[in-house]
Protein backbone atom coordinates (compact mmCIF):
# COMPACT_ATOMS: atom_id res chain seq x y z
CA UNK A 1 0.00 0.00 0.00
CA UNK A 2 0.81 3.50 -0.35
CA UNK A 3 2.34 5.82 2.04
CA UNK A 4 3.97 8.91 3.16
CA UNK A 5 6.61 8.03 5.87
CA UNK A 6 9.64 9.72 7.40
CA UNK A 7 12.92 7.63 7.82
CA UNK A 8 14.83 10.60 9.78
CA UNK A 9 14.31 13.76 11.38
CA UNK A 10 14.53 16.86 9.50
CA UNK A 11 12.24 19.33 7.54
CA UNK A 12 9.18 18.81 4.74
CA UNK A 13 11.80 17.17 2.64
CA UNK A 14 11.48 14.19 4.41
CA UNK A 15 7.96 13.58 4.02
CA UNK A 16 8.56 10.33 1.21
CA UNK A 17 5.95 8.29 -0.50
CA UNK A 18 7.03 4.56 -0.47
CA UNK A 19 5.29 1.32 -0.59
CA UNK A 20 4.72 -0.37 2.70
CA UNK A 21 3.09 -3.22 4.05
CA UNK A 22 -0.44 -3.75 4.65
CA UNK A 23 -0.69 -3.43 8.50
CA UNK A 24 -1.86 -6.93 10.23
CA UNK A 25 -4.54 -6.09 12.82
CA UNK A 26 -4.64 -7.88 16.22
CA UNK A 27 -8.61 -9.80 17.50
CA UNK A 28 -9.58 -6.10 19.12
CA UNK A 29 -9.13 -3.98 16.26
CA UNK A 30 -9.90 -3.79 12.83
CA UNK A 31 -8.44 -3.09 9.35
CA UNK A 32 -9.30 0.90 8.24
CA UNK A 33 -9.14 2.06 4.56
CA UNK A 34 -8.89 5.43 4.71
CA UNK A 35 -10.80 8.47 3.21
CA UNK A 36 -9.06 10.93 4.70
CA UNK A 37 -6.73 12.07 7.51
CA UNK A 38 -6.28 15.50 9.06
CA UNK A 39 -3.03 17.95 9.96
CA UNK A 40 -1.95 18.67 13.60
CA UNK A 41 1.08 20.55 15.36
CA UNK A 42 1.92 17.18 16.68
CA UNK A 43 3.26 16.13 12.68
CA UNK A 44 5.57 18.59 12.10
CA UNK A 45 6.95 18.75 15.40
CA UNK A 46 7.73 14.96 15.29
CA UNK A 47 9.14 14.85 12.15
CA UNK A 48 11.39 17.94 12.95
CA UNK A 49 12.49 15.77 16.16
CA UNK A 50 10.88 18.22 18.98
CA UNK A 51 9.09 15.01 20.42
CA UNK A 52 11.56 12.58 20.01
CA UNK A 53 12.60 12.45 23.55
CA UNK A 54 8.39 11.44 24.51
CA UNK A 55 7.93 9.69 20.93
CA UNK A 56 11.17 7.83 20.74
CA UNK A 57 9.61 5.85 17.29
CA UNK A 58 11.37 3.58 14.80
CA UNK A 59 12.05 4.65 11.63
CA UNK A 60 10.36 4.45 9.50
CA UNK A 61 7.76 6.64 10.34
CA UNK A 62 4.46 7.00 9.00
CA UNK A 63 2.70 10.17 10.64
CA UNK A 64 -0.62 10.77 11.38
CA UNK A 65 -3.26 11.25 13.85
CA UNK A 66 -6.69 12.08 12.46
CA UNK A 67 -8.70 8.49 10.75
CA UNK A 68 -12.01 8.71 9.18
CA UNK A 69 -12.80 5.35 6.25
CA UNK A 70 -14.30 2.09 5.62
CA UNK A 71 -13.68 -1.00 8.08
CA UNK A 72 -12.13 -3.36 5.71
CA UNK A 73 -11.58 -6.31 8.42
CA UNK A 74 -12.07 -6.72 11.93
CA UNK A 75 -10.22 -8.82 14.80
CA UNK A 76 -12.16 -11.89 16.06
CA UNK A 77 -12.85 -10.18 19.22
CA UNK A 78 -14.57 -6.81 17.41
CA UNK A 79 -17.98 -6.91 18.46
CA UNK A 80 -19.23 -3.08 17.55
CA UNK A 81 -18.42 -2.69 14.50
CA UNK A 82 -18.45 -4.84 11.25
CA UNK A 83 -16.64 -4.62 7.79
CA UNK A 84 -18.13 -1.71 5.70
CA UNK A 85 -19.32 0.57 8.55
CA UNK A 86 -18.10 4.16 8.30
CA UNK A 87 -15.92 5.05 11.08
CA UNK A 88 -13.86 7.93 12.06
CA UNK A 89 -11.26 8.01 15.00
CA UNK A 90 -8.04 8.71 17.02
CA UNK A 91 -5.94 5.69 16.84
CA UNK A 92 -3.47 4.97 19.63
CA UNK A 93 -0.06 6.40 19.31
CA UNK A 94 2.14 4.20 17.16
CA UNK A 95 4.93 4.94 14.56
CA UNK A 96 2.30 3.40 11.96
CA UNK A 97 0.23 6.58 11.77
CA UNK A 98 -3.04 7.38 9.03
CA UNK A 99 -0.87 9.08 6.45
CA UNK A 100 -1.64 5.43 4.98
CA UNK A 101 -3.93 4.03 2.37
CA UNK A 102 -4.85 1.21 5.09
CA UNK A 103 -4.30 1.75 9.31
CA UNK A 104 -5.16 -0.47 11.70
CA UNK A 105 -7.10 0.92 14.61
CA UNK A 106 -8.34 -0.46 18.39
CA UNK A 107 -12.13 -0.83 18.57
CA UNK A 108 -12.41 1.11 21.74
CA UNK A 109 -11.25 4.38 20.28
CA UNK A 110 -13.82 4.11 16.68
CA UNK A 111 -16.87 6.06 16.51
CA UNK A 112 -19.19 5.64 13.92
CA UNK A 113 -19.22 8.51 11.45
CA UNK A 114 -22.16 10.60 11.19
CA UNK A 115 -23.82 10.53 8.14
CA UNK A 116 -24.69 14.23 8.16
CA UNK A 117 -20.94 14.94 7.23
CA UNK A 118 -17.97 14.10 4.96
CA UNK A 119 -15.13 11.91 5.51
CA UNK A 120 -13.15 15.17 5.59
CA UNK A 121 -15.32 17.06 7.87
CA UNK A 122 -14.76 13.63 10.01
CA UNK A 123 -11.35 13.52 9.72
CA UNK A 124 -10.52 16.97 11.02
CA UNK A 125 -12.56 16.23 14.27
CA UNK A 126 -10.60 13.20 16.27
CA UNK A 127 -7.33 14.64 17.67
CA UNK A 128 -8.90 18.71 17.80
CA UNK A 129 -12.00 17.71 19.16
CA UNK A 130 -10.78 14.95 22.02
CA UNK A 131 -8.17 17.66 23.04
CA UNK A 132 -10.75 20.80 23.74
CA UNK A 133 -12.99 18.44 25.51
CA UNK A 134 -10.45 16.86 27.40
CA UNK A 135 -8.90 19.98 27.99
CA UNK A 136 -12.29 22.32 29.05
CA UNK A 137 -13.95 19.27 30.51
CA UNK A 138 -12.21 16.95 32.38
CA UNK A 139 -9.00 19.22 33.67
CA UNK A 140 -10.92 22.64 33.83
CA UNK A 141 -14.28 21.03 34.37
CA UNK A 142 -15.73 24.56 33.06
CA UNK A 143 -19.66 24.62 34.14
CA UNK A 144 -22.65 26.39 32.88
CA UNK A 145 -22.52 30.42 33.23
CA UNK A 146 -18.52 30.52 33.45
CA UNK A 147 -16.06 32.73 31.65
CA UNK A 148 -13.49 30.92 29.73
CA UNK A 149 -10.94 32.61 27.47
CA UNK A 150 -10.03 30.23 24.67
CA UNK A 151 -6.31 31.70 22.51
CA UNK A 152 -6.61 31.36 19.03
CA UNK A 153 -10.66 30.63 18.34
CA UNK A 154 -10.28 30.31 14.82
CA UNK A 155 -7.32 27.33 14.64
CA UNK A 156 -8.49 23.67 14.75
CA UNK A 157 -8.46 23.19 18.51
CA UNK A 158 -9.84 26.45 19.24
CA UNK A 159 -12.83 26.45 16.65
CA UNK A 160 -14.01 23.34 18.40
CA UNK A 161 -13.63 24.28 21.59
CA UNK A 162 -15.43 27.87 21.48
CA UNK A 163 -18.62 25.65 20.25
CA UNK A 164 -17.73 23.16 22.84
CA UNK A 165 -17.23 25.51 25.58
CA UNK A 166 -20.59 27.21 24.15
CA UNK A 167 -22.93 24.60 24.34
CA UNK A 168 -21.97 24.30 28.14
CA UNK A 169 -23.31 27.60 28.59
CA UNK A 170 -19.99 29.37 29.03
CA UNK A 171 -19.06 33.19 28.14
CA UNK A 172 -16.92 32.65 25.62
CA UNK A 173 -13.81 35.33 25.21
CA UNK A 174 -11.15 33.80 22.49
CA UNK A 175 -8.02 36.04 20.38
CA UNK A 176 -8.42 36.36 16.45
CA UNK A 177 -6.87 38.63 13.70
CA UNK A 178 -9.56 41.12 12.91
CA UNK A 179 -10.61 39.35 9.56
CA UNK A 180 -11.93 36.23 11.55
CA UNK A 181 -13.95 38.03 13.96
CA UNK A 182 -16.89 37.77 12.06
CA UNK A 183 -16.44 33.81 11.76
CA UNK A 184 -16.03 33.31 15.33
CA UNK A 185 -18.88 35.59 16.34
CA UNK A 186 -20.75 33.01 14.16
CA UNK A 187 -19.27 29.64 15.96
CA UNK A 188 -20.61 31.26 19.45
CA UNK A 189 -17.67 33.52 20.39
CA UNK A 190 -19.29 36.22 22.59
CA UNK A 191 -15.90 38.52 22.66
CA UNK A 192 -13.53 38.68 20.26
CA UNK A 193 -10.14 40.79 20.86
CA UNK A 194 -7.81 41.46 17.72
CA UNK A 195 -3.94 40.34 19.35
CA UNK A 196 -2.49 42.80 16.87
CA UNK A 197 -3.95 45.69 18.35
CA UNK A 198 -5.62 45.08 21.60
CA UNK A 199 -3.83 43.08 24.99
CA UNK A 200 -5.91 40.61 26.01
CA UNK A 201 -4.73 40.48 29.88
CA UNK A 202 -5.61 44.42 30.02
CA UNK A 203 -9.10 43.80 28.21
CA UNK A 204 -10.38 40.57 30.51
CA UNK A 205 -10.29 40.62 33.87
CA UNK A 206 -12.31 37.64 36.61
CA UNK A 207 -12.58 35.03 34.25
CA UNK A 208 -12.66 31.27 35.36
CA UNK A 209 -10.92 29.17 32.83
CA UNK A 210 -8.07 30.21 30.28
CA UNK A 211 -7.07 27.38 27.30
CA UNK A 212 -3.88 27.95 26.19
CA UNK A 213 -3.48 26.80 23.06
CA UNK A 214 -0.19 29.55 22.33
CA UNK A 215 2.21 28.51 25.26
CA UNK A 216 5.28 30.84 26.20
CA UNK A 217 4.61 34.52 26.42
CA UNK A 218 0.82 34.35 25.92
CA UNK A 219 0.44 31.58 28.54
CA UNK A 220 2.65 34.03 31.19
CA UNK A 221 0.30 36.83 30.57
CA UNK A 222 -3.07 34.59 30.43
CA UNK A 223 -2.53 34.48 34.33
CA UNK A 224 -3.58 37.71 34.68
CA UNK A 225 -6.98 37.39 33.27
CA UNK A 226 -8.28 34.54 35.79
CA UNK A 227 -10.02 35.14 39.24
CA UNK A 228 -8.16 33.33 42.79
CA UNK A 229 -9.00 29.71 42.11
CA UNK A 230 -9.37 29.95 38.09
CA UNK A 231 -8.27 27.45 35.97
CA UNK A 232 -5.17 27.43 33.12
CA UNK A 233 -5.24 24.45 30.98
CA UNK A 234 -2.53 24.02 28.05
CA UNK A 235 -2.05 21.93 25.18
CA UNK A 236 1.17 23.36 24.64
CA UNK A 237 3.71 23.17 27.25
CA UNK A 238 3.72 22.77 31.19
CA UNK A 239 2.76 25.68 33.23
CA UNK A 240 5.01 27.41 35.89
CA UNK A 241 3.31 26.35 39.18
CA UNK A 242 5.10 29.41 41.20
CA UNK A 243 3.88 31.45 38.59
CA UNK A 244 -0.12 29.66 39.32
CA UNK A 245 0.36 29.67 43.43
CA UNK A 246 1.18 33.14 42.97
CA UNK A 247 -1.77 34.12 41.57
CA UNK A 248 -3.86 31.64 43.03
CA UNK A 249 -4.86 29.27 40.55
CA UNK A 250 -4.40 25.76 39.01
CA UNK A 251 -2.61 25.35 35.92
CA UNK A 252 -1.75 21.88 34.10
CA UNK A 253 -0.67 20.55 30.88
CA UNK A 254 -2.83 18.56 29.19
CA UNK A 255 -1.60 16.00 26.50
CA UNK A 256 -4.65 14.06 24.77
CA UNK A 257 -5.98 10.51 25.58
CA UNK A 258 -7.51 9.04 22.86
CA UNK A 259 -10.85 7.86 23.77
CA UNK A 260 -13.65 6.56 21.70
CA UNK A 261 -16.15 7.41 24.08
CA UNK A 262 -15.65 10.84 24.04
CA UNK A 263 -15.51 10.34 20.64
CA UNK A 264 -18.86 8.98 19.88
CA UNK A 265 -19.92 11.95 22.09
CA UNK A 266 -19.11 14.53 19.89
CA UNK A 267 -19.97 12.11 16.92
CA UNK A 268 -23.70 12.52 18.49
CA UNK A 269 -23.21 16.65 19.01
CA UNK A 270 -22.39 16.76 14.53
CA UNK A 271 -25.21 14.12 14.27
CA UNK A 272 -27.66 17.07 16.06
CA UNK A 273 -25.61 19.86 14.02
CA UNK A 274 -24.87 21.17 17.48
CA UNK A 275 -21.04 21.34 16.24
CA UNK A 276 -19.91 21.72 13.36
CA UNK A 277 -16.58 20.41 11.64
CA UNK A 278 -14.45 23.37 10.32
CA UNK A 279 -12.20 22.67 7.55
CA UNK A 280 -10.09 25.39 6.42
CA UNK A 281 -8.34 23.75 3.78
CA UNK A 282 -7.97 20.33 1.75
CA UNK A 283 -5.13 18.41 0.02
CA UNK A 284 -4.49 15.27 -1.94
CA UNK A 285 -2.94 12.25 -0.43
CA UNK A 286 0.09 13.10 -2.01
CA UNK A 287 3.99 13.43 -1.48
CA UNK A 288 3.51 17.05 -2.79
CA UNK A 289 -0.12 17.30 -0.72
CA UNK A 290 1.69 16.56 2.20
CA UNK A 291 4.96 18.44 2.70
CA UNK A 292 2.12 21.75 1.35
CA UNK A 293 -0.04 20.68 4.37
CA UNK A 294 2.89 20.55 6.78
CA UNK A 295 4.31 24.19 5.69
CA UNK A 296 0.51 25.60 5.75
CA UNK A 297 0.24 24.33 9.58
CA UNK A 298 3.29 25.57 10.82
CA UNK A 299 2.67 28.86 9.40
CA UNK A 300 0.12 29.18 12.57
CA UNK A 301 -2.12 30.89 9.83
CA UNK A 302 -4.24 28.09 9.04
CA UNK A 303 -7.82 28.41 9.37
CA UNK A 304 -10.07 25.69 10.86
CA UNK A 305 -8.18 22.35 9.56
CA UNK A 306 -5.94 20.92 6.83
CA UNK A 307 -7.54 18.12 5.45
CA UNK A 308 -5.77 15.54 3.58
CA UNK A 309 -8.38 13.59 1.40
CA UNK A 310 -7.35 10.04 -0.48
CA UNK A 311 -10.05 10.34 -2.93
Amino acid sequence: MKAIVIEQYGGKDQLKEMDVPIPEINDHQVLVEMKATSINPIDWKLREGYLKQMLPFEFPIILGWDAAGVIKKVGKNVKGFQVGDAIFSRPATTRYGTYAELTAIDEDLLAKKPENISYEEAASIPLAGLTAWQALFDFAQLQKGEKVLIHAGAGGVGSLAIQLAKQKGAYVATTASEKNHAFLKELGADEVIDYKTANFEEVLHDYDVVFDTMGGEIQAKSYQVLKKGGRLVSIVNAPDQDQAAEYGVKASHVWLEPNGKQLEQLASLLQEGKLKAIVGHVLPFSEQGLKEAHALSESHHAKGKIVITFE
